[in-house]
């Protein structure tokens, strides 16, 4: 007959959340105890780490596109934290940077670090570069991809305003959680313009190799953009049915 213990075990692995845990008495096991603190420590140490922007950098030069780095307002981390606004906005040294690159695009890619700089740096390449070749073969126009330091969400659609983009994707590292401080989301926005509201965006969230892999992001990523260029219009107006073509392709 299965023991208590070889349950819980069964089911720890089909999810990386804590469940069944040990305890001594009312608290918590010492075992469960000291891994909580270490994810919580890595959590933390996740929305400060900074942003290795030339390494970055270097990875999507490959991509075919330019690849240009700027600034928020936020002069630094701390900033950055306490002031979400100033990550929404650009330094005023972005502007002669971004003004060089001004066209008419089709879509810009933006990477901001956001609360995981480890996000981006890890899974940013991987999804792009499979997101860029697929758009590029059916003659999207890519605008340079544009790396942001302490860049929130919305600075996407200052910078797709000042490029001359149709649509914004910016890549940012999520809120790291105690299963996954290297969670990515995606943030898809149709005539990005300033203000632009959360309900005109669509995101994609938690993508990793345990979440949402690479290739269902690309898939997904892709989809939407050709969907907000066919229907001109994007967020809770736009139903995202990615997934079910997805199962059709598995």
């Amino acid at each position: 007959m299965e023991t208590e213990d070889e349950f819980w075990t069964g089911l720890r692995r089909m999810t990386a959340a804590r469940i069944g845990l040990k305890r001594a008495g009312a608290s918590l096991a010492t075992g469960p105890l000291l891994d909580f603190k270490l994810a919580h420590a890595r959590a933390r140490d996740a929305v400060m780490e900074p942003l290795d922007e030339a390494r970055l950098a270097a990875e999507l030069t490959g991509l075919g596109s330019p690849v240009i780095s700027v600034a928020s307002a936020a002069a630094d981390r701390q900033t950055y934290l306490l002031r979400p606004d100033l990550g929404g906005r650009l330094a005023a040294s972005a502007d002669a940077t971004l003004a060089a690159h001004k066209s008419n695009y089709d879509v810009v890619f933006v990477v901001a670090d956001g609360l995981s700089s480890r996000a981006v740096a890890v899974h940013a390449g991987p999804v792009l570069s499979l997101t860029m070749p697929a758009l590029r073969a059916e003659g999207w126009r890519i605008g340079p991809l544009v790396i942001v330091r302490h860049g929130r969400v919305a600075i996407g659609d200052v910078i797709a305003t000042a490029l001359g983009a149709a649509s914004v994707a910016v890549l940012i590292g999520e809120r790291p959680g105690l299963s996954a401080p290297d969670s990515m989301g995606a943030y898809l926005t149709f005539n990005p313009h300033v203000p632009t509201s959360d309900a005109e965006r669509n995101c994609i969230s938690n993508i990793r190799p345990d979440g949402t892999d690479y290739p269902a992001a690309s898939f997904k990523i892709a989809h939407l953009l050709r969907a907000m260029r066919t229907r001109r219009l994007s967020g809770v107006q736009l139903k995202d049915d990615s997934d079910r073509l997805l199962a059709l392709d598995y």
